[in-house]
C-alpha cells in the first residue's frame, strides 16, 4: 500500500469517525431537547394544578362566606318573625290584662267571682284555718261573700265551715294605675294561705291569666301563626 492509499483510507476513517460523532451529538441535542420539553411540560403542569388547586381553595372560600352570611341572614329573619310573634302575643296578654281591670267595675258580678275565687282557694288548700288576703278597695266585697264561701265550701268538701282570717294589715297591691305603671299591682281576687304559711294558694286574676296564657299559649300561637309556628 502506497502512501496514497494510506492517505485515502485515513480520510475515509475521519469522515467516519465526525459522522458518528455528528450522529451522537445530533440523538444528545434531540434526547436533550426532549428531556428539556418534558420538563417543561411538566412544570407547565404542575404550575397549572397549583393554580387549580388555589382556584378551587378561593372558590371554597367564596362558598363558605356566601353560606355563613346565608345562614346569618336567614337567623336574622328568623329571630325578627320571632320577636314579632313575641310581640303580638304579648300585646295579646297586655290586652286581657287591661280587660281583667274592668272586671271589678261590675260589683254584682266581681262579688260573685270573689267567692267562687275563694272556694276553689279553700278546696285546694283544705285547711281547717286560712288567712285571707285581698286588695284594700275589695275588703268589703270579701267580707261580704265570707259567709256563703264557707258554706259553700263546707257542702262541697263535706267537712266543718273553716276559719277564715282576713288580713287587715297586708293587703294585695292596687290596681296598676299611670302614675306608677311599672310596680307592683294586683287586677283582683285573693291569696289563701294555711295558718303556717307554709301552703299558699294565688288565685287573683293575674295569676290565674298567667296560668291560663301559659297553658293556651301553644294553642294561640297555632292560631296566630299556624302550624308551624315557632
Amino acid at each position: 500500500m502506497n502512501d496514497a492509499d494510506v492517505a485515502k483510507q485515513i480520510q475515509q476513517m475521519v469522515r467516519f469517525i465526525r459522522q458518528e460523532a455528528d450522529e451522537k451529538a445530533s440523538e444528545i441535542s434531540v434526547s436533550a431537547e426532549e428531556e428539556f420539553n418534558i420538563e417543561k411540560l411538566q412544570l407547565v403542569e404542575a404550575e397549572k394544578k397549583k393554580i387549580r388547586q388555589e382556584y378551587e381553595r378561593k372558590e371554597k372560600q367564596v362558598e363558605v362566606r356566601k353560606k355563613i352570611e346565608y345562614s346569618m341572614q336567614l337567623n336574622a329573619s328568623r329571630i325578627k318573625v320571632l320577636q314579632a310573634q313575641d310581640d303580638l302575643v304579648n300585646k295579646m296578654k297586655e290586652d286581657a290584662m287591661k280587660e281583667l281591670l274592668r272586671v271589678s267595675h261590675n260589683h254584682h258580678e266581681y262579688k260573685n267571682l270573689l267567692k267562687e275565687l275563694i272556694v276553689q282557694g279553700l278546696l285546694r288548700l283544705k285547711e281547717p284555718a286560712v288567712l285571707l288576703r285581698c286588695r284594700k278597695e275589695d275588703h268589703h266585697h270579701v267580707e261580704s261573700v265570707l259567709h256563703s264561701a264557707k258554706h259553700e265550701y263546707a257542702s262541697k268538701a263535706d267537712v266543718h265551715e273553716p276559719e277564715i282570717i282576713v288580713d287587715h294589715n297586708v293587703y294585695l297591691p292596687p290596681a296598676p294605675s299611670h302614675d306608677d305603671a311599672h310596680g307592683q299591682f294586683c287586677s283582683g281576687g285573693v291569696v289563701l294561705a294555711s295558718r303556717d304559711g307554709k301552703i299558699v294558694c294565688e288565685n287573683t286574676l293575674d295569676a290565674r291569666l298567667e296560668v291560663v296564657f301559659r297553658k293556651k299559649l301553644p294553642e294561640i300561637r297555632k292560631l296566630l301563626f299556624g302550624q308551624n309556628a315557632a
